[in-house]
């Protein structure tokens, strides 16, 4: 089922021998171009074409009325209302402790430099409504944007059809046990344009203002339109597709393998799935649980679509320390170690979105109740980018306070190095308050 890639005896750099999705976000921006910019010039006129085109929604107004949003949370099913508020419970006591405080240095007597921390104003917050809907994704997103104390919170998710033209009852319940009362009826590129550039509504309490930064997962239209509109707003990160890598040795349990496999498989046909592992016998054992599994999974042919892509596959490796090796390069937006002393090798992991250590530490739990948080940079972009946090809303911004004298001790250093640069104007705005 799985395609393999063999790189035991192989010194090669891994990074281009590893199997991943080609997406070419490029193309798509172009596509999407045109609604982008109609949203800009047109506002809610766009907006509605574009919906009733790709949703197949005619929308009278934009904003979810307040009492549909109560009334989906009253109407919850009381299982999923007790996980919500348990995940809500969880992420908010490990964003929490995520906050920073405002620190002051002093660099020389009568001269500081206080680093202060502040939120953004106002978020935009996105959350998917295609193959699946995502109440989680709710909670991943307003929780540390909350707990960095932004003001300002909109949700924008697509319509439903079968929900009257608003978004799905379990995402607008989700808004209400959040406290979110500001939620728009739009999904896709039209989303992304309406919250980047603002949009009049219906009326005048149908307008939506600005964000300054938008977050949250999407399709390839959606990243498309965020990579538009990256520098009119800031973007959290371009999401792909989602992915696992697992690191295993042959004490993994098969089973659990498979299984956590299939588990992100499940998203979209485009999901990779991929371990890495020295044992043969470990592939062999897991392959026959991916067809036993498989074959009685929900999403049977989504699974299976995803599991025999070019995106997923088996990596043999000589042993762990190249398996090592190879999952650092593959940078994983969830990463499994499944191995003797796992933890001691997920302290050695350098490139990963998230880690879960051990057989008992899977990603579906990350994905809703560990309390880490689920928006994770994919596409190897764990190599440079982490997953949201409450750090994602904050700016540090630098006050800097020196008196006359602190000024005066520094000030031939600051001229000096003006003239090196050929910027004279920049000592003479020193030299003026020390005239000789």
């Amino acid at each position: 089922m799985l395609n393999r890639t063999d790189l035991r005896g192989s010194h090669r750099d891994p990074r281009g021998l590893l199997p991943r999705a080609q997406l070419d976000v490029s193309v798509a921006v172009e596509q999407i171009r045109p609604v982008v910019e109609a949203v800009h010039q047109h506002g809610f006129d766009a907006i509605r074409e574009a919906t009733e085109r790709f949703d197949g929604v005619r929308l009278e107004r934009l904003r979810v009325p307040a009492a549909a949003i109560a009334a989906a949370a009253e109407t919850l099913d009381p299982e999923v209302r007790a996980a919500l508020l348990e995940v809500i419970k969880r992420a908010r006591k490990v964003h929490a402790d995520q906050r920073r405080t405002d620190v002051t240095t002093r660099v020389v007597d009568g001269g500081t430099v206080t680093e202060r921390w502040i939120p953004v104003r106002r978020v935009g917050l996105y959350v998917p409504g295609g193959l699946a809907v995502y109440p989680s994704t709710v909670v991943m997103n307003v929780v540390p944007a909350q707990e960095a104390g932004v003001e300002g919170l909109v949700v924008a998710s697509p319509p439903q059809k079968e929900n009257d033209g608003l978004p799905d009852s379990r995402v607008l319940a989700a808004c209400a046990l959040l406290g979110v009362d500001e939620v728009y009826a739009v999904g896709g590129a039209q989303a992304i344009a309406l919250l980047g550039y603002g949009s009049d509504g219906a009326d005048e309490t149908d307008r939506c203002e600005p964000v300054d930064i938008i977050t949250g997962p999407g399709n390839i239209w959606v990243t498309a339109a965020k990579r538009l509109l990256r520098g009119v707003v800031g973007i959290d990160a371009e999401a792909g597709p989602t992915e696992i890598a697992i690191l295993a040795d042959e004490t993994a349990d098969p089973r659990h393998v498979a299984a956590d496999l299939i588990s992100q498989a499940e998203h979209d046909p485009l999901a990779a799935s991929v371990l890495v592992t020295d044992s043969e016998a470990l592939v062999a054992a897991v392959e026959q649980e991916l067809t036993r599994q498989v074959a009685s999974t929900k999403h049977e042919q989504r699974v299976l679509t995803a599991l025999t892509g070019e995106q997923s596959g088996v990596v043999l490796v000589d042993d762990l320390e190249q398996g090592l090796r190879v999952v650092d390069a593959y940078a994983a937006e969830h990463l499994e170690i499944q191995t003797r002393d796992a933890r001691q090798w997920a302290m050695r992991v350098r490139n990963a979105g998230a880690i879960f250590v051990g057989a008992w530490s899977p990603v579906s739990l990350g994905d809703y109740a560990a309390g880490s948080n689920h928006v994770l940079p994919t596409g190897g972009c764990a190599r440079h980018s982490s997953g949201l946090s409450v750090q994602s809303f904050l700016r540090g911004i630098h006050v800097v306070e020196y008196d006359e004298a602190a000024l005066r001790d520094v000030a031939d250093h600051v001229v000096a190095l003006a003239n090196a640069e050929d910027l004279p104007a920049h000592g003479d705005a020193v030299k003026v308050r020390f005239p000789r």
